[in-house]
């Protein structure tokens, strides 16, 4: 597939900030910016699959509604725990 030339402007501790992770992964910033999009259109694309993992843990777990996540964490921990 053709590669085109894109310019993009950034704040300019972004940019250095970026080229040291890329630096740090021995790859490029352009390498770094094509594999970010790429991840997220397939997130975006309206035809992702589902990993064999989330497919088997689908519907194992019932949330109650009305518990908000914070909730149910706490209850789960004290239930563990043994705190009131």
């Amino acid at each position: 597939m053709a590669r085109i030339k894109v310019t993009l402007r950034a704040e300019e501790k972004l940019v250095k900030r970026a080229k040291e992770l890329a630096r740090q992964q021995q790859t490029s910033l352009s390498a770094m910016f094509e594999g970010y999009l790429e991840s997220w259109i397939r997130n975006h694309d309206g035809n992702q699959e589902i990993g064999p993992l989330t497919r088997q843990m689908t519907g194992l777990a019932k949330v109650p509604e009305g518990k908000s996540d914070r909730e149910l964490i706490e209850e789960a921990l004290a239930e563990k725990y043994g705190l009131p």
